[in-house]
């Protein structure tokens, strides 16, 4: 990381234009050709392939990796895209570390996987460069369908839907669509502006109008999309953040991760982007993790991490935790928000240690206070917009295996839906999935 004076307070252009570029740029540059081809030659091509069974969208790797050693990699991407048509963005993005990755022969025997992440990356690199689009609209048949979000699993179901051959209108209450992809997701995973790229390409199977700035529950009801459409799909994501609730919350600086990421994706100018001097991110995920490296990355000179549980328990990859702490984030485990502190804008945040007993999580009384300028909240995010018709399962929509609600003629997916794990990669598959029981029910 590129060192450069610091100011006090949370200001912008803590780094130079030239250190900025550098710290956000590529997290895993792409392969080339040859790289690849070595790559790829490392697969045992399993027969019974352990890596299928833990990818959620059940991608055939051994054939797409093989498709590759054998210079198809046009090939390679369309096995991909069959199953995962956001197969660019998930190679980027996915936590392939604990999942196919996870699961490989070569990472039991050796510690050392095949590179799946950066093979699937590599071939449907090939075809978007190309600019081509492997797949044509089905005939029309005259059935529409409103798919509410412009997420991965909006944007998966809508793809599928339009190649059965059906009219798609797709809603989102964002100026333009991309969801978690193009909002929620750290800079430097996705660079280049790949998220709406993706988006573009994938738009290019036709049959899908977009309608923007259309929020669910404000100008937009479930019941005038029932009445209008032969069925009705909700990606709507979850757009609530939760709250610490302890004193001192409502000072100046302390913010939601989710917004901090937002702003910097969507930044032109990341030195225009203020930044504390001294950090402090609630939270044990994947949120936390990229708010945490991403303040680094901008100049923060000190950046903590507070969890209140153990280190095993935060649902951050081990990977991205170690991602963190290279970058100079500090982690704290087992201790909980007691007070937010300071006079107008916030001066330290106050923990107390906690304990894992066989009743839960209990406060030990001790406490520890942390210098911060800055806080960030990223201890999870709830459901808001759902129409009350809908029956809800643990604060999320509750959902059948193919994504059917308590409604007739709605179906939901992705992280509104109850039952996933809030991946990327699990949105696309219930998305896909929904999209084939909804053709099967309209068709």
């Amino acid at each position: 990381m590129s060192n450069s004076p610091f100011t006090a307070g949370v200001v912008p252009a803590r780094l130079s234009a030239e250190a900025l570029a550098e710290n956000f740029g590529d997290l895993h540059p792409p392969l080339d050709p040859h790289e690849a081809a070595v790559a790829a030659d490392r697969c045992y091509f399993c027969y019974d392939a352990p890596c299928v069974t833990a990818c959620p969208t059940s991608i055939d790797i051994p054939l797409f990796i093989r498709q590759i050693a054998t210079g198809m990699p046009e090939a390679a991407a369309r096995t991909i895209f069959d199953q995962n048509i956001l197969g660019g963005m998930c190679a980027r993005v996915c936590p392939t570390e604990t999942l196919c990755e996870e699961a490989c022969v070569r990472e039991a025997a050796e510690g050392k996987p095949v590179e799946i992440g950066r093979l699937q990356r590599f071939a449907t690199d090939v075809v978007m460069a190309a600019g081509t689009h492997p797949y044509r609209r089905g005939a029309p048949t005259g059935k529409r369908v409103a798919v509410v979000g412009a997420g991965p699993a909006g944007l998966a179901c809508a793809h599928r839907l339009a190649m059965k051959g059906h009219d798609v209108a797709l809603f989102d209450a964002r100026p333009k669509p991309g969801g978690l992809n193009e909002f929620g997701i750290a800079s430097y995973k996705t660079v280049g502006g790949f998220a709406q790229a993706e988006v573009d390409w994938l738009m290019r199977i036709g049959g899908i109008e977009t309608h923007f700035g259309r929020q669910l529950g404000n100008d937009l009801t479930l019941g005038q999309l029932r009445d209008g459409y032969d069925a009705v799909f909700l990606g709507i994501g979850l757009a609530g953040v939760n709250a610490l609730r302890v004193q001192g919350e409502d000072v100046k600086n302390v913010l939601d991760a989710v917004d901090f990421i937002s702003d910097l994706r969507q930044a032109d100018d990341l030195s225009s982007l203020p930044v504390g001097r001294n950090i402090v991110v609630i939270g044990g995920g994947m949120t936390a993790v990229d708010a945490a490296v991403q303040s680094r990355l901008l100049g923060a000179e000190t950046v903590t991490i507070v969890y209140r549980r153990g280190r095993d328990r935060m649902s951050a990859s081990r990977y991205e935790q170690d991602l963190a702490a290279s970058k100079g984030v500090r982690i704290v485990t087992n201790a909980q928000p007691k007070a937010v502190i300071g006079n107008g804008s916030v001066r330290e945040v106050e923990f107390e240690y906690t304990e894992d007993t066989p009743d839960g999580l209990n406060g030990t009384g001790e406490t520890l206070r942390i210098p911060a300028d800055q806080v960030f909240r990223a201890i999870g995010q709830r459901l808001e917009g759902a129409p009350e018709p809908l029956a809800l399962e643990g604060g999320k929509i509750k959902v059948t295996s193919s994504g059917r609600t308590s409604l007739q003629g709605v179906w939901a997916g992705g992280d509104c839906a109850a039952g996933g794990d809030d991946l990327t990669v699990t949105a696309v598959a219930e998305g896909r999935d929904a999209a084939e029981d909804i053709h099967a029910e309209i068709g």
